[in-house]
């Protein structure tokens, strides 16, 4: 009960922290509108026909992915803001799991990101993609996945960063290759060979894939949008977690103790 009260604390604080920034609430409602509305439309009007289905509906899906998993990530950042303020030297000093703290963090991230996902689906059916609350709602148990993934891969890339400043510039540099890398916004079924190894290394296409494995199921543009089964995600998807959260841990609990 210790363990889980020290998670679901370190959540609410990072929920709470959300809420009371505006800035970040504002921005929840501008990007689905530039990345579905403005990017999709365009693509919609002018591959459409050549594709074979509808490319709103292939946007809306990678966005879901690619919002929890950046999302979930890049809140990760704020384990630094909180070494920098000594918190984290508090909460790491408590007779707590070291793997407590960072899964309270990762949760915490989720649930925002959980919120910016309303944003995306209200925007969505305002544009006119098709997809019921009974669809959307059977969708949730694969978000929360994406968003551990997400948050296991913020913690590996910040273990052995120093600074607030350093991970602001560096987080840019392996996540917006991954917008493409991983097939957000076009199909990346058939590439060039170093794109194609460089994509299938990206955990990101896995986040993507998975919801797009789940929205397409039973609609038959399925087998032209989705790279893998649901099930092959999910392995794929278990083993970056493990590895990325087993690694990231510990790197980030060192140089703690190195301070």
């Amino acid at each position: 009960m210790r363990e889980l009260n020290a998670i679901l604390t370190i959540a609410t604080r990072d929920f709470i922290k959300f809420t009371r920034d505006r800035g970040r609430i504002i921005a929840t409602f501008i990007f689905p509108f530039i990345f579905i509305g403005v990017l999709g439309g365009s693509l919609q009007s002018n591959l459409a026909q050549n594709a074979g289905y509808n490319f709103l509906e292939f946007i809306f899906a990678g966005v879901l992915g690619q919002t929890l998993f950046q999302s979930t990530a890049s809140g990760i950042i704020s384990l630094i803001e909180d070494r920098e303020n000594d918190f984290s030297q508090e909460i790491f000093v408590s007779p707590i799991s070291r793997y407590s703290i960072i899964i309270g963090k990762i949760l915490g991230e989720s649930l925002v990101a959980m919120v910016q996902i309303i944003g995306i689906l209200i925007f969505g059916l305002i544009v006119g993609v098709p997809i019921s609350l009974i669809h959307f709602v059977s969708l949730i148990p694969f978000f929360l996945i994406v968003c551990m993934l997400g948050g296991a891969f913020g913690i590996f890339v910040i273990g052995n960063l120093a600074s607030q400043r350093t991970a602001n510039q560096i987080f840019p540099f392996v996540m917006f290759p991954q917008f493409f890398l991983a097939g957000v916004f076009s199909p990346i079924k058939n590439l060039p060979l170093p794109l194609f190894i460089l994509s299938r290394i990206a955990p990101m296409t896995y986040g993507v894939d998975l919801i797009r494995s789940v929205y397409y199921a039973g609609n038959p543009a399925y087998d032209k949008v989705v790279l893998f089964s649901t099930q092959t995600n999910l392995l794929v998807i278990g083993s970056f977690f493990i590895i990325f959260l087993v690694f990231g841990t510990f790197m980030f609990v060192r140089n703690e103790r190195n301070r």
